[in-house]
């Protein structure tokens, strides 16, 4: 089982009053007497992951396709309310097994295998981290017209921080963003229903299509559903006996509620007020109401989506360090980790520079994308533990190639490649660099996109046939040899 490096500063949350300092776990297991936190804290964390400037241009998705405000909300609800069902329930996965997400899609997988998955998902942390970046660019040099080049570096740099400090840095950094936040928001919020935020009549004509209602619909669900690989990272120190139910639904309303809340915003601000940018549309917004409001807003958003991408940061570097283990056994020192993320922040800050298109489709694309390679997974894993093994695993064999999980684990690889098959003829890409791809069936559809939905419900089904060849009766002596490994540890 991989190491976690010794180290001479604390241990972050290794017993009760611990000093906060640089983590030093990873990707290896979090023993029980290092396990701390509440179940509260994740519903203050998963606000603010969504209680941000990315969340604002969501909302500009529906209206930029020409859908009316209150069908772009409705979408927005209903997506989100799907796409955090799926996150909650992985966040249960964290205590149960006390791994990083991706250790665990071992079983699933295979040791090499989840290599597979490994890759989509670092797509989908340095996509956030890019579309971030674009955000933030182009957001503040509208506001405050800071330079876009400065911008890129200062986000960077205080994502790193954040990142190599880890788990318990983040909890705490998010919690106090969400405590500041959360008053200008309410303000600003209290001005637009009481129209006291300016806004007018919508200029352009606006109308129900079924492929604006899907695809507003499928950014909203993707969103949440993009966080499902490393939900689970933020809740795995916490007590083996953490009521699952008690978490999935903190998980939920905190992960779901900022979502709906600011969607909704960001399809007035584009709508009523005519904004093209969403944080110049919230500091235009809040300035109206009461000077200086909007600024202030606008910089705390700034922040918070910061904030979020250290965190994409931090998951990025679990990934990268599960997928080195798999081929060559490492121990995941604190050098590795520093190293780790460097790497990650020259790859999005460099991707990032290159991308001069507008900032809501870039947030489109990155979302379609990350959602195709994802749901297949997000199925596969998800059926594995609350329907084929009922959260029962032997946790040291998911280290060991040679172990009861194999090194390339054919059911689960079968079921994601089944699954995103499935969902190639239903897809809708949006504009990538001067290509995009429509689908047959999805041609037929009007352009509607559904493909997520099949691949859903394509690998969901092939795991569950190919799953019952599985060797329980193996697996249950491996389960009782890995406790006492563990216990001895």
């Amino acid at each position: 089982m991989a190491e976690a490096a010794t180290s001479t500063l604390t241990e972050p949350g290794s017993r009760p009053g611990a000093a906060l300092g640089v983590e030093v776990r990873s990707i290896d297991w979090v023993p029980d007497a290092e396990r701390h936190g509440r179940v509260w804290h994740q519903a203050p964390l998963w606000f603010l992951g969504n209680f941000q400037y990315f969340t604002i241009a969501l909302g500009f998705i529906g209206p930029s396709l020409g859908l009316p405000l209150g069908q772009t909300i409705l979408a927005g609800v209903l997506g989100v309310a799907v796409g955090t069902l799926f996150m909650a329930f992985h966040a249960s996965q964290g205590p149960a097994l006390g791994l990083p997400q991706m250790i665990q899609s071992r079983a699933q997988f295979g040791y090499r295998g989840v290599v597979l998955v490994l890759v989509g998902t670092l797509f989908t942390y340095l996509g956030f981290n890019v579309a971030d970046q674009v955000l933030l660019s182009q957001g503040l040099d509208g506001v405050f017209g800071w330079s876009p080049g400065w911008v890129a570096a200062a986000t960077a740099v205080l994502a790193i921080l954040l990142a190599v400090y880890g788990h318990d840095w983040v909890h705490l950094a998010f919690r106090w963003l969400l405590y500041l936040s959360l008053p200008l928001m309410l303000l600003v919020t209290a001005g637009v229903l009481t129209g006291h935020a300016g806004g007018h009549a919508p200029s352009a004509h606006l109308a129900f299509t079924w492929a604006a209602f899907f695809a507003q619909f499928s950014a909203a669900a993707a969103y949440n559903i993009t966080y499902a690989p490393y939900v689970s990272d933020y809740s795995r120190y916490l007590p083996r006996t953490t009521s699952a139910r008690s978490l999935i639904l903190s998980v939920f309303f905190g992960a779901s509620g900022s979502a709906v809340w600011l969607i909704a915003l960001g399809a007035w601000l584009a709508i009523r007020l005519g904004a093209s940018d969403g944080l110049v549309g919230l500091r235009e917004a809040g300035d109206h109401f009461i000077p200086g409001l909007g600024a202030a807003a606008a910089v705390l958003s700034a922040l918070s989506l910061i904030a979020t991408m250290g965190m994409n940061a931090y998951g990025g570097m679990l990934t990268v360090l599960t997928g080195i283990d798999s081929f060559r056994p490492i121990k995941p020192t604190r050098k590795a980790r520093v190293v780790t993320i460097l790497g990650l922040a020259a790859a999005w800050y460099l991707v990032g520079t290159l991308i001069s298109a507008n900032a809501v489709s870039t947030v489109f694309t990155a979302l379609t994308l990350m959602l195709y390679l994802l749901v297949p997974w997000t199925a596969t894993n998800l059926v594995d533990f609350f329907v084929v093994r009922r959260g029962h695993y032997a946790i040291a064999d998911l280290f060991n190639p040679a172990g009861i999980y194999g090194a390339w684990a054919w059911r689960g690889l079968t079921a994601y490649a089944i699954g995103f098959a499935a969902e190639i003829p239903f897809m809708v890409l949006p504009d990538l660099g001067g290509w995009h791809y429509t689908g047959p069936v999805a041609e037929h559809l009007a352009g509607t996109d559904i493909a997520w939905v099949v691949g859903l419900a394509v690998s969901a089904l092939a795991y569950l046939v190919l799953a019952r060849s599985l060797d329980r009766d193996g697996e249950s002596a491996a389960m009782v040899l890995s406790e006492e490994e563990l216990a001895n540890s």
